[in-house]
């Protein structure tokens, strides 16, 4: 995998595993990420009370806290769509969590007054570093995030007594992250130039409003007012007390640092801001707007505004639970199996596509021949004048001369009726040559399309169907 994969191949590991277990049905493979959502919540549970320590809240508060992010968490849009998702998102989440929770145990454990030396405790540093290196290894975009988490952890212990053993510990568990991860980097310095490139995507600043606003939690607008007026009051009640504002300042950074560094990559170097890749940051300003109940004033302001904003939350998830899935495989099979013919064949290209097909056919039981466009998943075998829209060297978009050569293939020309399966098309066959191709010789005979799904069938021209006979009317009585 680190050969083709853009992404570290831990998330991939991982899932491998998971599907050993208990096999890689769809229902097994989403299983994962929704546990992985599952556990989230009571890793921020646990973060928010330990925020509460910090703040030195009493029982009541605590609780307001505790339930507070729970409810938020449970019901963010971010943070439930990732959740549904087999992709390491909702494993990133978890592992992002899990760091900010380390952060907060580690800043109350650094702060001290001069006559109070505290000890930073080894599971502290486990929890910490630990989460941070596996952040590394489940995305692209993973040092972004372990970046803002040493940074955020760098603000917690400057100045602080933690003594030549606290600082040797620390440094140690840094220098120790950053060794785990050096072959990874190896692999990103492989990869990058591909997906720098020749990546699909783009940056669009006019999606950056609903963006920020998926990512502060909410979806829309008004909910991210409701959004910034809780964190704004986390931040305050922070501030307020002795040395919070480092810990203010810490989950700000771990909230906004990776955002902001995604857009400015993605302004200088290359596209790489997805709204997806950044819902970890999502966590962050789950335990700042917890934080607001600090303010003993602000407690039934900070209420009514969690009221609302989960309102909103539920609103949304409401419409999106509604909402049709973006590909729908399996009504694509559906759609297709009463016009599915003996010889007929099903072209995937990109050649990608033949995974999600080929799984919902199993799926539904049926057997059809499926071939990849120019090979299965992944194409190593350098083509000349190929190139890679998605960044990742498996799957490749082909040259018309080599298109042509498919097309008019003696393979080709036996096929009665081949199905064309295209995700993308103005991204992975602009001009629609492969289209072209098949259509000489040949008629389009029925399409279907669903979000990108495009699928096209093309039958010989000499081909006869055969005639179904005549249905008689049946009568009698009811």
């Amino acid at each position: 995998m680190p050969r083709y994969e853009t992404h570290p191949p831990f998330y991939y590991s991982l899932l491998h595993g998971w599907n050993l277990i208990w096999g890689n049905s769809l229902l097994a493979s989403r299983a994962m990420s929704a546990l992985c959502g599952l556990m989230t919540l009571p890793v921020l549970a646990l973060a928010a009370q330990q925020l509460a320590c910090y703040l030195d809240l009493d029982r009541q508060r605590t609780r307001w806290m505790t339930a507070a992010a729970l409810l938020l968490a449970a019901l963010s849009p971010a943070l439930i769509a990732m959740s549904r998702e087999v992709r390491p998102y909702p494993v990133l989440i978890l592992v992002y969590a899990s760091a900010l929770w380390g952060l907060i145990r580690l800043a109350h454990e650094a702060r001290a007054d001069a006559s109070d030396r505290r000890k930073i405790r080894t599971s502290s540093l486990l929890l910490f570093f630990g989460s941070e290196a596996l952040a590394l290894w489940l995305h692209n975009l993973g040092p972004l995030f372990a970046l803002s988490l040493s940074l955020a952890l760098l603000i917690q212990i400057v100045g602080q007594p933690l003594g030549p053993r606290g600082w040797l510990r620390i440094i140690a568990a840094q220098v120790l992250t950053g060794l785990l991860y050096l072959p990874g980097f190896l692999i990103l310095l492989d990869q990058a130039p591909t997906w720098i490139r020749s990546t699909w995507l783009s940056f669009s600043p006019e999606a950056l409003p609903w963006s920020l606003a998926f990512l502060a939690n909410a979806g829309n607008r008004l909910g991210a007012l409701f959004a910034f007026a809780l964190a704004t009051g986390g931040l305050v009640a922070l501030a307020r007390v002795p040395s919070g504002w480092r810990l203010a300042l810490g989950l700000a950074i771990a909230a906004i640092l990776p955002v902001l560094l995604s857009i400015i990559l993605s302004i200088t170097i290359a596209p790489v801001f997805i709204v997806r890749t950044m819902t970890p940051v999502s966590a962050a300003l789950v335990l700042l707007f917890a934080a607001g109940f600090a303010i003993r004033r602000w407690l039934w302001v900070a209420a009514a505004l969690v009221g609302a904003l989960a309102l909103q939350q539920f609103l949304y998830d409401l419409h999106e639970l509604r909402r049709a899935p973006e590909q729908n495989w399996y009504a694509t099979l559906r759609w297709l199996e009463p016009q599915w013919r003996a010889g007929d064949e099903l072209w995937a290209y990109p050649n990608e596509g033949a995974l999600p097909f080929s799984y919902a056919a199993r799926d539904l039981g049926l057997r059809m021949a499926v071939r990849s466009v120019p090979t299965t998943v992944p194409t190593l075998n350098p083509i000349q004048g190929a190139w890679h829209p998605t960044g990742s060297r498996g799957v490749v978009s082909l040259p018309p001369a080599k298109l042509h050569a498919i097309a008019n293939s003696q393979r080709a020309r036996a096929v009665p009726t081949i199905w064309l399966l295209r995700l993308g098309a103005g991204t992975y066959d602009p001009g629609d040559v492969l289209l072209n191709e098949l259509s000489a010789g040949r008629q389009m005979v029925s399409r279907w399309t669903s979000g990108p799904i495009d699928l096209i069938g093309l039958r010989r021209r000499d081909v006869q169907l055969p005639v179904p006979p005549p249905t008689v009317p049946k009568t009698g009585r009811r």
